[in-house]
């Protein structure tokens, strides 16, 4: 079961959207995506998103990033739990 917004590099305030937290695979819902106004689809916003993902990459998390399109087609969850198999088959 995931950790919604699970704080995973204290001191740092960032979060993760959703974190299967035993697994390291987090999920990353991007706003804005489609014509909306989010602070992800400007450049500082884009940069700060990028040394957050990458901080958790380096730490061991498996990052999936998508959007409200692959929310509702369910493209996201499979990303996810194809990405928890991985994990779990490599060890």
């Amino acid at each position: 079961m995931p950790v919604r917004e699970y704080r995973f590099a204290p001191p740092r305030r960032w979060k993760l959207d959703f974190a299967f937290v035993p697994e390291k695979v987090a999920v990353e819902i991007e706003g804005g995506t489609w014509g909306g106004k989010s602070r992800h689809t400007t450049g500082t916003g884009f940069n700060k998103d990028c040394e957050k993902y990458n901080t958790a990459e380096v730490l061991g998390w498996t990052v999936i990033r998508g959007d409200s399109k692959m929310v509702k087609d369910g493209s996201l969850l499979a990303f996810a739990e194809r990405a928890i198999k991985a994990k779990q088959e490599a060890q």
